[in-house]
This record gives structure tokens, C-alpha cells and sequence, in this order.
């Protein structure tokens, strides 16, 4: 992918290798059917999904689709990564086996609780310092 600064989810599609296009845009538009509150931005030159804070990124790698809902997203859900390389804040989905969107969907709408109760916290504590 080209090294230029990227400024929307559209443009790094059209940057990523021609084979995994229409795959990055099922993800974005899964994404944005089942959290239609996101807003859609880049960050860390790669598609971002904000809500209250980061929610959830993704990107496109030479054999994976990256998947980083930072570590709770992680934490939350390794027991369901059996088969799946993960880390500390990114689970893989290999490019040759189905991605797996109901997990994505699960972590997507844990993310969204987690961001929104947060955000209720700071809240409540600006109100009764």
C-alpha cells in the first residue's frame, strides 16, 4: 500500500491490493450496518470506527485481516479466538478461511457498551465531583 497519508476509509480500500477490496468493504459495511452510531474515520492509517472514543480498526495484511478492538476487546473474547492468532489489542483472520462476522459483531457491540458506560461514568463524575 502506498506510504501517503491517508483521509478516508474509501481511499484506503482503493490503496489495498486489488484482491482483498470487496472484502474490506463487506467488513466497513458490516460495520456500519450494526453500529449505525459510529463515525467513520482514519486513524493509525487505517479504517477506524469511533464511538464515544476508538471502537474498533481494522486492516488489510499480505495473508490476514487485522482486527484491533483494543485489549478488553481482546480479553472479552479470547476464548472464542481457538484458531486465531491474537495479541494484546488484534485478532488475525486469515485471507483463506471465512471471516468470521459473528464474532466481529459480538466485539463490536461489547465495544460499543464498554465506550458508552465509560462515557456515562465521566459524566456522572463532571456532574458530582
Amino acid at each position: 500500500m502506498d506510504k501517503k497519508e491517508i483521509t478516508s476509509v474509501e481511499e484506503y480500500i482503493q490503496r489495498s491490493q486489488p484482491e482483498v477490496q470487496s472484502l474490506l468493504r463487506e467488513i466497513r459495511a458490516f460495520i456500519l450496518k450494526i453500529a449505525p452510531v459510529v463515525e467513520e474515520t482514519i486513524s493509525y492509517q487505517m479504517p477506524t470506527y469511533r464511538y464515544y472514543g476508538n471502537l474498533v480498526h481494522f486492516a488489510a495484511h499480505s495473508h490476514h485481516i487485522g482486527f484491533y478492538p483494543g485489549p478488553d476487546g481482546i480479553e472479552a473474547f479470547k476464548e472464542r479466538f481457538s484458531g486465531l492468532k491474537y495479541s494484546k489489542g488484534a485478532v488475525q483472520f486469515d485471507l483463506d478461511k471465512p471471516i468470521p462476522y459473528d464474532l466481529i459483531e459480538e466485539i463490536v457491540m461489547y465495544r460499543l457498551k464498554e465506550n458508552e458506560l465509560i462515557h456515562i461514568e465521566k459524566s456522572q463524575k463532571k456532574k458530582n465531583p
